[in-house]
């Protein structure tokens, strides 16, 4: 079976992950202030950009487990592990340090306890009186999918099967629609604590991306024929997402009775398919998204993470402190909350990000030389 190898940097997938974080990031601003008008559909369905971002991480981490494969090799679960802790770690804690050290950093004054944030389990069971750095729930999610994830990989490619990979990633659709199922009519005043937290429910993005990491590595045939149709895999996901939009029109993520329920239940897999078709469209080169480089976008992608850890506080700080501006809200305020967001993420970036990203690649590459003298001791001489 012929395999092909990782593209290199997809401009595409840069321009989804800026919506994405800036969806995302007005969503989240609304908790400060009034929003112009024309700005309100699209905060309303702000969420959903997390679903975009699980797609879009499930399709790139889930490459990243594959790509050994493509040689003949394994995937080395200390290796996957020690990857994921140089990117997600170092960050990550120090914008909690400063969370639990800085309380004028809060955006809410009270936090969850801080070994559910070490343990990644603040998504369960959230206590909507301790929601400072309560964003951190999707990460969560992501972390919990891929403790799991390189286990799950080497379990399967030890008999490589396709029936075998398409049962389980079917079953974990299918619980995950029962369960939601089952939770929203058992307890529909709790729907966002107990179906839009937790992780067991929120697996439909991160599947959807790794479905398209397995037929991209496995499926070249398939894959070619997908990136021949890139307006056409846009057009689809646009109408699938626009149907969700349709569900949700009335009342945001929460509804347990009609359209709102359906797309508690069968909306979030549909939201997921929608935004997998969109991110395959944005790596085809007749894709819209392929061929529009969108200025700044691969900068703010790569600010993307930091973006996300740093937010909610930047803009509470910044409304605590200049409310003359900040209120009501217009061109000034607007200018001051992107240049503090940005401000706030490039440091993070510079100081604490980037660097730890240079050191995993630096003991990447030791250990690379390390394995190859190893081997070369192990060659009989002539």
């Amino acid at each position: 079976m012929k395999l092909i190898a990782a593209p290199a940097r997809l401009f595409g997938l840069d321009t989804l992950r800026v919506l994405a974080v800036l969806v995302v990031m007005l969503y989240h601003l609304t908790i400060f202030g009034e929003l112009p008008m024309r700005l309100l559909p699209v905060t309303y369905f702000g969420w959903m950009g997390v679903d975009l971002f699980f797609v879009l991480s499930g399709f790139l981490i889930g490459q990243q487990a594959l790509k050994p494969y493509l040689t003949g090799q394994r995937l080395s679960i200390a290796e996957f592990y020690r990857r994921r802790a140089y990117r997600i770690l170092p960050a990550y804690l120090a914008v909690l340090a400063l969370y639990f050290l800085a309380p004028g950093w809060r955006e809410a004054p009270r936090l969850a306890p801080l070994w559910k944030f070490l343990t990644f389990t603040m998504n369960f069971g959230i206590n909507f009186d301790r929601r400072a750095f309560s964003h951190a729930w999707s990460l969560c999610v992501e972390e919990h999918f891929y403790l799991l994830l390189p286990l799950l990989v080497i379990l399967l490619m030890r008999r490589p099967s396709a029936r075998k990979t398409v049962a389980v990633i079917a079953s974990v659709v299918l619980s995950g629609i029962a369960l939601r199922a089952f939770l929203i009519t058992r307890y529909p005043d709790d729907v966002w604590r107990d179906i839009y937290f937790p992780s067991y429910t929120r697996l439909d993005g991160l599947v959807t991306g790794i479905s398209l990491a397995i037929v991209r590595t496995f499926r070249p045939g398939w894959w070619h024929t997908l990136m021949q149709r890139g307006h056409t895999l846009f057009l689809s996901g646009t109408v699938c997402v626009g149907c969700v939009l349709w569900m949700f029109r009335k009342q945001d993520l929460g509804g347990s009775t009609g359209s709102a329920m359906w797309g508690v239940i069968l909306g979030l897999p549909l939201l997921a398919i929608g935004l997998g078709l969109l991110t395959a469209s944005s790596v085809s080169k007749n894709g819209l998204l392929a061929r529009v480089r969108v200025p700044g976008a691969e900068t703010l992608a790569t600010l993307a993470f930091s973006l996300y850890l740093t937010h909610k506080a930047v803009g509470h700080i910044v409304l605590q402190r200049f409310p003359q501006i900040t209120g009501p809200h217009g061109p000034a305020s607007w200018l001051l909350y992107a240049v503090a967001c940005l401000s706030a993420a490039l440091l993070l970036h510079v100081v604490v990000e980037r660097p730890f990203l240079r050191l995993r690649d630096r003991v990447a590459r030791h250990k690379s030389i390390s394995a190859l003298e190893d081997e070369m001791r192990k060659e009989p001489a002539l």
